[in-house]
């Protein structure tokens, strides 16, 4: 039998170059899932998740860690298939760059280039605003060579604003795949996809057309995962994309959500972010609800949206920011952190 190699976060050399660390693919093992941690994503006894107290990633010679543990390690069976594309749709502010980024933050701690490609937003705004919420220092990755931001903003502006100009997807494609071989980059980002649709075009085979050539280009690149992110306007949940095509081209589906969560013995309910787990092509996973917080680590699950003690738990160490109670992370905090004397004090115990 294939042997799955286990590899701790803490040791720096086989975190950093995890490729003398591949273990076989084990399909015996590949969804092995561990059902405590999935009945059960918090233990009250240790106030720690599973994946702090083993922090453990396992690694596949054809997956690429998203760089959220849950999903990683219990939902995709180490990551996202080598090679293909995904897209990851939601409505604004539920956590798509962060996402991305986090994507590709994994891969650079593990010695992989990324690159993220952005339209419509410059790359500064981009990496001050993690610095500021996440406190994640983008610059020193880039200096290190593993990150690539790459603004095609320019680009874009010339041909949105001459209509004369015909946009093909295999120009912007030859464009992003010189990039990609120039740093030799494993892990690429487009957020988003629709600005790359010029706003000039409105017939919708055409821009159907694009994508596809332009999702079949990026494909051609076997070595490179990319991920593509789509905001759906707030109202159209139902929605799975943007144009209505990226989804059936894309190998897998995450859509980003809001919902809200009923409160006990209250007319009120509190918001919260939950991952759809809709599409993921040649896996074996059924579709499952998760719901997710982002904290300084990135994103990451706090448990299934069917389960009652994820709810509960949510319930009672989650909604209260939302009520003036002020945002803080369970997680980072002792038992005795969730007395009366917080909620009498509106302060934690010093």
């Amino acid at each position: 039998m294939n042997s799955i190699r286990k590899v701790n976060n803490a040791d720096q050399d086989s975190y950093t170059n995890y490729n003398n660390y591949y273990g076989n693919y084990a399909s015996t093992n590949y969804y092995n899932y561990d059902t405590t941690y999935y009945q059960y994503p918090y233990n009250t006894q240790t106030m720690q998740y599973p994946q702090d107290q083993y922090p453990y990633y396992y690694y596949y010679e054809d997956k690429a860690l998203t760089g959220i543990n849950y999903l990683d390690n219990y939902i995709l069976g180490g990551g996202f298939k080598r090679g293909e594309v995904y897209l990851i749709a939601g409505e604004a502010g539920t956590g798509k760059t962060i996402f991305s980024l986090t994507f590709l933050r994994t891969g650079v701690d593990l010695g992989e280039v990324g690159m993220y490609v952005t339209v419509d937003e410059p790359s500064e705004d981009v990496k001050r605003g993690v610095r500021d919420a996440l406190g994640w220092d983008l610059d020193a990755y880039e200096k290190s060579g593993k990150l690539i931001m790459a603004d095609f903003r320019t680009y874009f502006r010339i041909y949105a604003r001459d209509e004369k100009i015909a946009l093909d997807p295999r120009d912007l494609a030859k464009m992003i795949i010189e990039q990609v071989k120039k740093y030799d980059v494993r892990r690429l980002v487009i957020d988003p996809i629709a600005p790359l649709i010029i706003i000039s075009h409105q017939d919708v085979i055409w821009i159907r057309e694009y994508l596809r050539e332009l999702v079949f280009q990026l494909k051609r690149l076997k070595d490179v995962t990319t991920i593509m992110t789509s905001e759906i306007p707030t109202g159209e949940e139902n929605k799975l994309s943007r144009f209505g095509v990226e989804e059936y081209l894309a190998s897998g589906v995450i859509m980003l959500s809001l919902r809200e969560i009923a409160m006990a013995n209250s007319d009120f309910g509190c918001l919260a972010r939950v991952m759809f787990i809709r599409k993921m092509r040649w896996m074996p996973i059924r579709p499952i609800k998760l719901i997710y917080e982002i904290g300084p680590s990135g994103i990451y699950i706090i448990g299934p949206l069917n389960d009652e003690n994820t709810l509960n738990y949510y319930r009672n160490y989650y909604c209260g920011q939302q009520y003036g109670q002020g945002y803080y992370y369970p997680q980072y905090y002792p038992q005795q952190y969730y007395t009366s004397q917080y909620y009498e004090t509106q302060q934690y115990p010093q």
